[in-house]
């Protein structure tokens, strides 16, 4: 047998929420509530003897690609085809307004 919401307890959580709710609010909420538990009460009649929790749906696997080791772009190669580079960097605008 499902449990019911009443007024009450709805009017005390909404309390402690600080919510405002109108009477027609109350009475929704607490149809609403009513079915949650409902809802609740089914699950819990479920036989999930020998059913492992979950915590997803679905099982989850890794779908990135393995690491690999690859060759990185030439810093000389890099640099040269910059607008400016000095002392192996490149060089930008001071962000105090220094233009370069």
């Amino acid at each position: 047998m499902t449990a019911e919401f009443t007024p009450e307890e709805v009017r005390y959580v909404a309390a402690l929420a600080r919510l405002a709710l109108t009477e027609e609010e109350v009475a929704s909420y607490a149809t609403q509530l009513t079915s949650v538990l409902g809802h609740i009460d089914t699950i819990r009649a479920l036989d999930l003897e020998g059913v492992a929790p979950t915590s997803h749906a679905f099982a989850l696997e890794n779908v990135f690609r393995e690491d690999e080791v690859i060759e990185g772009l030439d810093r000389d190669e890099v640099l040269a085809q910059a607008p400016a580079a000095e002392d192996g960097r490149f060089r930008v605008p001071s962000i105090l307004g220094e233009a370069p």
